[in-house]
């Protein structure tokens, strides 16, 4: 898996062995502190058509899942890895990102010579104080590491930089895989160095499949992590089905299944013995609750059995 990624991939636009040592300062220095410690992915995945890059493929992925779950793991006391897309939602601030931020601050009038001053509208940012005072507490506490990919190939080798970084810790680090990866990729020996011109007609693609990173992840890089992936579908018919598939196929733990239309307020969080939902009902929603609270609540304290299970298994052979 490491030889293809070094021969059919792009060179990473990001200093990835730079980033492995900061993930791994990182999570042993909060593991020293007795706290687990989780990789959140988020966001898309940018596919290069051109070695020279004008145009590329893309998915629709905002990053919204991952940025609210890091949230979540902060107040459930994890240190969070933040790997996110450039540009992709990032938690507190995604909870305005629909708005022009220029129409919440405003001039201050300040006398001549002096600084001009800036000052922000509560009432543009609702909820603005206590989204900044939690944010300002997770920042003091240093609990949230936050890097960022360009590229597909950016987001591979940072995910192996990460499984390398987090495998000391054993089945206190947590795998929470919610980034979008694209399932194709033109390998960099075939891709035209030059802007693709239009003037030559149709465009004809043939793309490779991208290489499975959960297997090796799973089974070598990280075996005793605990391991959430997510599987969107359209059809409500396959969901468990594929759920399912990619369990026995990868033998991680979880798999958070949803479906496109209603991704927002119901999932199900599927394993080798149960399917389990979990839902966001209209009063809910009008609270303000969302479905990644239930999402963290559920899986922190599968993460706790998983612990203890470890525990007792590795006692258990110590013994004999």
């Amino acid at each position: 898996m490491v030889e293809q990624l070094r021969r059919d991939f792009a060179p990473p636009q990001v200093d990835v062995e730079e980033a492995g040592r900061i993930m791994e300062t990182f999570s042993r220095g909060h593991s020293s502190e007795g706290r687990r410690v989780v990789l959140i992915t988020s966001g898309g995945t940018k596919v290069p058509l051109e070695s020279r890059t004008v145009r590329f493929l893309d998915n629709f992925s905002s990053g919204r899942r991952g940025a609210a779950s890091a949230e979540y793991f902060l107040r459930a006391d994890y240190a969070v890895i933040f790997l996110h897309r450039h540009r992709s939602l990032f938690p507190y601030s995604r909870r305005y990102s629909n708005q022009n931020w220029l129409d919440s601050l405003r001039l201050l009038p300040v006398p001549a010579g002096e600084e001009p001053r800036v000052e922000a509208e509560p009432n543009c940012l609702p909820g603005i104080v206590p989204v900044l005072e939690e944010y300002e507490r997770m920042k003091g506490a240093r609990r949230m590491l936050s890097l960022e990919y360009h590229t597909l190939s950016d987001y591979l080798h940072l995910l192996l930089a990460a499984a390398r970084a987090l495998s000391p810790l054993g089945s206190n680090a947590m795998f929470y895989l919610a980034a979008a990866v694209s399932d194709f990729y033109i390998p960099a020996s075939e891709m035209p160095e030059h802007k693709i011109q239009s003037s030559s007609g149709p465009l004809q693609i043939t793309m490779k499949m991208v290489p499975k990173m959960l297997s090796p992840l799973v089974k070598d890089w990280a075996p005793k992590a605990f391991v959430i992936s997510f599987k969107l579908e359209t059809d409500p018919e396959i969901l468990i089905e594929r759920a399912r598939k990619a369990l026995e196929t990868y033998r991680h733990q979880v798999v958070v299944a949803n479906v496109l239309d209603t991704r927002r307020s119901y999932v199900m969080v599927v394993t080798n013995t149960e399917d389990t939902k979990l839902f966001v009902s209209d009063k809910e929603e009008s609270l303000g609750i969302e479905i990644e609270d239930k999402i963290i609540n559920d899986l922190t304290s599968r993460h706790t059995n998983f612990i203890k299970q470890t525990s007792t298994y590795s006692q258990s052979n110590q013994g004999l």
